[in-house]
């Protein structure tokens, strides 16, 4: 089996812990604080696909590096709860364990061919913004916060600049040459790790409750068929022809770039927020709609749709009327509820969003097929 997966086991933990999170404090800081904790765990998932798509992943040196990466990984992912309380050091060091040690190993083991200036380039990144992390798990407080977040900028910033730093110049995405393939497979697994929270969430919340009833069979199964929508709308056939865009593309490294690493997220975001609305619906199917269950439940699919939207803009150069369509229904059934908390249920809120996206999936296979029928 590949490492690679084996890998991918500690990142199934790290976005349980997200999603709990989020359903723990679910207000505007906890919002704020899930949100700063998502862009880190997904910043050190993803230099670690960028690692293996120019590496070979079986390589001694390679492997050893992304088992330390796991063991790191898992202390990052135990200590998230805590991440801005006891654990916050924990956290940080385990996080930048993982991106500078990465970066460290890399600089060496490409230091005799051209991708080793990028890594050179990465690892001086990495270790500004490290000292940022680690300052601001010792100070706590505000200064934390600033302090992460500023980390986040510097880190987030680093592609867009090319790497740019005194002394040793920059980097360009021509210089990133990449397996188009494997970056989007990459990309495709995680979209699956995020899916797979979201069901096991369901099924969970399903399993504690003592107390079965229709509603409540029905909100589970609602929840489970929007899964199911969002796995149409990525995977039905835009993640293939992504992945041949990419492959195909003479700046692959600018593809991976915008549609993969940084247009990702607001995907794996919005399944991580479905999820915790999936949770509050079957818990509280019949109940009167809070505002958190309102931004969860509708939110979550919103964001996944407007990042898909993005997607497909930055691969294929379009904006499906569809998702923009889907996005305006959302955001206005959530105005309406948020207005008139009487006006429905969390279970009808639910079978709201699940249609949205359903509706999405089947005008793209209707599309797909008229189009499949002109080129006959």
């Amino acid at each position: 089996m590949p490492i690679e997966l084996f890998f991918d086991l500690v990142y199934v933990f790290a976005i349980t812990q997200l999603s709990h999170l989020l359903l723990a404090h679910l207000d505007l800081a906890g919002a704020a604080q899930t949100l700063l904790l998502t862009l880190a765990v997904w910043w050190a998932w993803m230099y670690a696909t960028w690692t293996t798509n120019v590496g070979n992943p079986d390589h001694p040196v390679l492997r050893l590096t992304l088992t330390g990466m796991m063991l790191a990984g898992l202390v990052m992912s135990a200590a998230l709860p805590q991440a801005f309380g006891d654990r916050a050091l924990w956290f940080a060091g385990a996080y930048v364990a993982i991106q500078v040690g990465r970066a460290l190993a890399m600089a060496v083991s490409t230091r005799t061919v051209p991708i080793g200036h990028t890594y050179r380039l990465i690892l001086a990144w990495h270790v500004v913004a490290g000292a940022l992390w680690i300052a601001g798990a010792v100070l706590g407080g505000v200064a934390q916060v600033t302090l992460w977040v500023a980390a986040l900028a510097v880190e987030y910033g680093g592609p867009w600049a090319g790497y740019r730093t005194p002394y040793l110049g920059r980097s360009s995405t021509t210089d990133w040459t990449i397996d188009g393939a494997h970056m989007a497979e990459r990309c495709q697994l995680f979209v699956i790790i995020a899916l797979g929270e979201s069901v096991l969430v369901t099924g969970l919340t399903l399993a504690d409750n003592d107390h079965l009833t229709a509603a409540t069979v029905a909100a589970f199964v609602i929840a489970f068929l929007g899964s199911v929508a969002m796995w149409w709308v990525y995977f039905d056939r835009t993640a293939e022809a992504a992945a041949e865009a990419i492959a195909e593309s003479d700046d692959a490294g600018r593809l991976g770039r915008s549609a993969y690493t940084y247009i990702h997220i607001p995907m794996v975001m919005g399944i991580i927020i479905t999820a915790v609305g999936d949770e509050l619906a079957i818990a509280h199917p019949t109940g009167e709609i809070s505002l958190g269950t309102a931004l969860t439940v509708l939110g979550g699919p919103a964001l996944f749709l407007a990042g898909h939207a993005l997607f497909k803009r930055a691969v294929f150069g379009v904006v499906p009327a569809n998702r923009l369509i889907g996005i305006a229904v959302l955001a206005a059934v959530a105005v309406l509820v948020i207005l008139l908390p009487s006006l429905m249920p969390p279970l009808a809120l639910g079978v709201v969003a699940t249609l949205v996206v359903g509706a999405v999936a089947a005008t793209d296979a209707t599309l797909e097929r008229a189009r499949s029928r002109q080129l006959r």
